[in-house]
């Protein structure tokens, strides 16, 4: 069984988040409802207790809301996000309350702008400031944005910051190490990476992890989510369904990754050398 999950500050927060938490996106069908409630349970017994959701997850949040019903409040870190459709002032306000509503809870630690929409940004900043005033969020943040759109996001707060920002980020989508993490990182941000496992290495790279792995009993997978996190502000929300991969995911925290392995990787699949656009999925 993977050992229990180590927790860093969240950004500028300072409140400790498990390195790696359980993302739920397209989770909620009728016949994989039961497992999937076991498997965010199993993950919150390994202490994975970041749990990441939305409004655009559809049954997610029920699944949540019945993890929940066995949970102490207070010992979980839950995250959702508004769609941008919805981000008008009202609507991001009427869209937060519903996600409280269908989870059960009376606030969130996080609540996010899923990605950048149509709507003016310091209309849906207003109404996240208005959120945390109303004890509906601790926190806000953004997601999908980059450099240019996260400095806006920022200009358009007037009382709160941004405590994280939630994008794509895994072995073959690299190019958030150019600017955005630095960025975020001088910011005090918390750099939330999901999709861990998109695009998965062959040949050379996964050679690489695979040989990493071994000298410490690990699998390439757990390596490649600790080199994810291997910075102060970043943090990982794999989506696992099955008890048997949130073991997995779990026991990557106790991966120790040298500077030699860094360099190994860095060479078998290098960060761009320039800035490029971002990644969504």
């Amino acid at each position: 069984m993977a050992g229990r999950m180590r927790s860093k500050p969240f950004g500028w927060t300072q409140v400790p988040v498990a390195v790696i938490g359980q993302g739920t996106w397209r989770m909620g069908g009728e016949s994989t409802h039961a497992a999937e409630v076991a498997a965010l349970r199993y993950g919150l017994e390994l202490g994975m207790t970041h749990l990441d959701t939305a409004e655009l997850y559809d049954g997610a949040e029920s699944v949540i809301a019945q993890v929940l019903r066995d949970c102490r409040r207070d010992d979980l870190f839950l995250t959702s996000k508004v769609m941008p459709r919805n981000a008008s002032r009202r609507g991001t306000i009427a869209a937060c309350e519903a996600s409280l509503q269908r989870l059960g809870i009376a606030h969130l630690d996080l609540y996010l702008l899923h990605w950048p929409g149509p709507l003016p940004i310091g209309e849906t900043m207003q109404a996240m400031e208005e959120l945390v005033a109303a004890g509906k969020t601790r926190f806000i943040g953004v997601s999908n944005f980059d450099v240019d759109a996260v400095r806006a996001a920022m200009a358009a707060l007037t009382r709160e910051r941004l405590a994280s920002n939630q994008v794509l980020y895994n072995l073959a989508h690299r190019g958030i190490e150019w600017d955005l993490i630095p960025l975020c990182a001088r910011e005090g941000i918390a750099v939330v990476g999901y999709t861990p496992f998109g695009n998965w290495p062959r040949g050379r790279v996964l050679a690489t992890l695979t040989a990493i792995g071994d000298r410490q009993g690990k699998t390439a997978r757990q390596v490649a989510l600790a080199f994810l996190t291997r910075q102060p502000n970043l943090f990982a929300i794999p989506k696992a369904s099955d008890i048997a991969h949130v073991g997995d995911n779990a026991a990557a925290a106790e991966v120790e990754l040298s500077a030699a392995d860094l360099a190994a990787i860095d060479a078998a699949f290098p960060a761009p050398h320039r800035k490029v656009p971002l990644a969504t999925a």
